[in-house]
């Protein structure tokens, strides 16, 4: 009865992802509720008739989990945040960006810009700026729907070769299942999809654009600082982790205090009304608190024992062709649970395979609008940008999602 009731709270949890747009209720929100009381009812009445002194393990197990991502992300999106807040990354764009480009040239641009940027920061952040280079230019809506979509592709696929670009890449990595070195060789597969997706959907494209030049405010030296210890914490990050095993949430962490601390000396004569702290309260606390509601819901899947239908996908087919199939269905299903419900379930897979996973479950979502934060924060702010517009383009995604993919498995021989 306990586990009826348990599960039918984590299917409508799922289900209220899904409908977010519809029914005006953030994710976050719906995720935290339900993952919360189905562990309040586990404690209540015990799963399987265990004691309260097993659920509280479990609990604090999960707890650990979820505890070691979010600093992380939080670390890494306060970055983000005063970098953000500054004008810092889109001045830098304008600057680089010419007076004068063809629009098969941008498409190839902006698909490599989105794809590196998204490698070192939020998704959300990546996917904001590269929309806000198209759409200052006067391009027509269909134009405009292959640039978001080429965008939404590309810093989905950006992220999965490092720890600090996605999510599910992290949580493959702390779970020990590949490393860094491993996931590097993604980087060129995934590139590769790129801008086979750009070469796809220039087709047609040969007219001139303009941008339309804007006074670029002057760059100031503390900004410069917070960007360079940015980008120092990632690289150190990457080093430490190789080298020494050093966790990546404790060197993130370790990064955000020290820019604290160089900031704090850099403002200390400045009259701002901002402290440096405070950018930590402009971050994504609603994704942070989604993540958790989200790892909850798992963690009470995995103590009914639901985890282990997910293993039967494997049992059927080879982990080659069951990793491909996940990948597409994380576009319908949220790729963070789905990862997590697959890690928990202890698949046996070999490095290589567990490689391919990292690709499918980090791009695949790129197959719906819905399947992606990228894709949901393009729809929001390009008007022609829907449902059905994106799915006209389905074709051309599947194609590269498959040509990322067979890279991906044939890198992954190298390990």
């Amino acid at each position: 009865m306990v586990t009826s009731i348990i599960l039918t709270l984590i299917a409508l949890a799922f289900v209220l992802i899904v409908i977010e747009d519809i029914i005006h209720v953030n994710k976050a929100k719906t995720t935290l509720f339900f993952g919360t009381l189905c562990w309040i009812i586990a404690f209540i009445s015990p799963i399987h008739g265990e004691s309260s002194e097993t659920i509280q393990h479990q609990l604090d197990h999960n707890i650990l989990e979820i505890a070691t991502l979010w600093l992380f992300l939080m670390a890494a999106m306060t970055f983000v945040a005063y970098l953000n807040s500054k004008g810092f990354i889109q001045n830098i764009v304008h600057r680089i960006m010419p007076e004068q480009i063809s629009e098969r040239k941008l498409m190839f641009l902006v698909g490599a810009f989105a794809f590196v940027f998204s490698s070192i920061s939020d998704n959300i952040t990546a996917t904001l700026i590269s929309l806000a280079v198209v759409m200052s230019l006067k391009l027509d809506a269909k134009k405009l729907v292959k640039y978001a979509t080429l965008i939404i592709f590309s810093v989905n696929s950006g992220g999965v070769s490092l720890i600090t670009g996605d999510v599910t890449t992290l949580m493959i990595f702390l779970a020990g299942k590949v490393t860094i070195p491993d996931l590097l060789l993604l980087v060129l597969p995934a590139i590769v999809s790129v801008f086979a997706l750009a070469a796809m959907l220039s087709i047609g494209m040969n007219e001139q654009l303009y941008f339309a030049r804007q006074e670029v405010r002057r760059i100031e030296k503390t900004d410069i600082t917070i960007a360079v210890i940015f980008m120092s914490t990632v690289l150190a990050t990457l080093f430490l982790s190789v080298q020494y095993q050093v966790p990546p949430m404790l060197t993130f962490l370790f990064g955000l205090s020290f820019m604290f601390l160089v900031a704090q000396f850099l403002m200390r004569k400045k009259d701002v009304n901002k402290k440096i702290i405070d950018y930590i309260r402009e971050i994504e606390y609603d994704t942070l608190l989604f993540f958790v509601g989200v790892l909850l819901l798992v963690g009470a899947l995995k103590e009914v024992g639901v985890l282990s239908m997910f293993t039967e996908l494997y049992q059927f087919l080879a982990p080659e062709y069951a990793n491909y199939l996940v990948g597409l269905l994380s576009a319908a299903v949220d790729n963070v649970p789905l990862t997590a419900a697959l890690l928990k379930a202890q698949i046996e897979m070999t490095p290589q395979q567990w490689l391919t996973f990292t690709y499918a479950t980090g791009v695949g979502g790129s197959m719906l609008i819905i399947g992606s934060a990228a894709g949901i924060i393009a729809m929001s702010k390009v008007k022609a940008l829907t449902f059905m517009s994106y799915l006209k383009m389905v074709l051309y995604l599947l194609v590269a999602y498959s040509i990322g993919y067979a890279g991906s498995f044939y890198m992954g021989q190298l390990i």
